[in-house]
């Protein structure tokens, strides 16, 4: 992703407010949350999910590390998940090299009307191009990569065994990070937005991405209270319903450029929740500090908790 001052994102705004939205009010969007019956979600076991990523190492498309970690998350959905899609697509980069990168679409109550879409990126940065130290070798992605999907995985488990409400859709989407400029990144949204089933209308999007920060903290992101404010109203209202609102400031914080912007393009009205402060004058973003060390399970569960009472209460 990429961080602009509002200024420098307000062209941006103006194309995307053209997009239709769905059928959501775009006032207000009131929500009284009743907590009786959500799950509980682990923010321990989504930690896990996030170190077992890292162990396959980098997971660029073309590496042996990009391979495993497709076939291990789509066994892991397949064993949870209604219905499994694996859209795959190649890509030719900047350099001419072409390489094949995967979308992964895991849906819960298909049968249901009403859905909201989860995504996250599980692909990592290719080379650590913030770091003095190794600029060109890859990351490990722990933070930026692992920790959205490692809550979108344990939210699979959650939702296998206790079935939702409304219909769910997670979407793992690749190659947002592969860079090193913005023609070879938010690949597999892209690609999503332009090639989304037949049908395919949510109530709106929540993109998670670095939600695993040692110290987290989500303010709202600048280009989702722009192009969907009820969405942003939502969330954080459930956020401080659940007693979370300390993690969730209602203040905007800087307008990041994600996988989100393409969705809302394609009239998915969808939202960003990021910690984009990783570190000492977000000195870890796109480095080797990137690791397992630097994020803890806080922040997973957090997000995790977030998500189940917005299901449990209607989307």
């Amino acid at each position: 992703m990429r961080a602009f001052v509002a200024a420098a994102a307000a062209l941006l705004l103006i194309a995307a407010a053209a997009c239709p939205g769905d059928s959501r009010p775009t006032g207000g969007w009131s929500i009284h949350v009743d907590t009786t019956h959500v799950p509980p979600f682990s923010g321990r076991n989504a930690h896990a999910l996030l170190v077992r990523q890292t162990q396959f190492g980098p997971r660029v498309a073309g590496r042996a590390g990009h391979a495993a970690q497709l076939a291990w998350m789509t066994r892991h959905l397949r064993d949870r998940a209604d219905t499994v899609l694996v859209q795959s697509f190649d890509h030719t980069d900047s350099e001419n090299r072409t390489v094949r990168m995967s979308n992964v679409l895991a849906r819960f109550n298909p049968s249901a009307r009403d859905r909201v879409l989860l995504l996250a990126h599980w692909d990592t940065r290719p080379t650590a191009d913030m770091d003095p130290d190794r600029p060109k070798e890859p990351i490990q992605g722990a933070n930026d990569g692992a920790s959205g999907t490692a809550v979108l995985l344990e939210l699979a488990s959650v939702l296998s065994s206790h079935s939702p409400p409304i219909g769910v859709d997670l979407l793992f989407v690749d190659g947002e990070d592969y860079g090193p400029g913005e023609r070879d990144m938010y690949l597999g949204a892209k690609h999503f937005a332009a090639n989304r089933p037949e049908g395919f209308q949510p109530l709106y999007g929540i993109l998670l991405d670095m939600v695993g920060d040692a110290t987290p903290h989500y303010p709202i992101e600048g280009n989702s209270e722009e192009m969907a404010p009820e969405v942003v109203d939502r969330v954080w209202s459930v956020a401080e319903q659940i007693g979370l609102g300390g993690m969730f400031p209602r203040r905007v914080g800087t307008f990041i450029t994600d996988d989100h912007i393409p969705l809302n393009r394609a009239g998915i009205r969808t939202i960003n929740i990021i910690d984009f402060d990783y570190g000492p004058d977000n000195g870890y973003w796109h480095t080797h500090e990137d690791r397992i060390e630097n994020t803890s399970p806080a922040g997973l569960e957090a997000v995790g908790r977030v998500l189940l009472a917005l299901i449990w209460n209607g989307g």
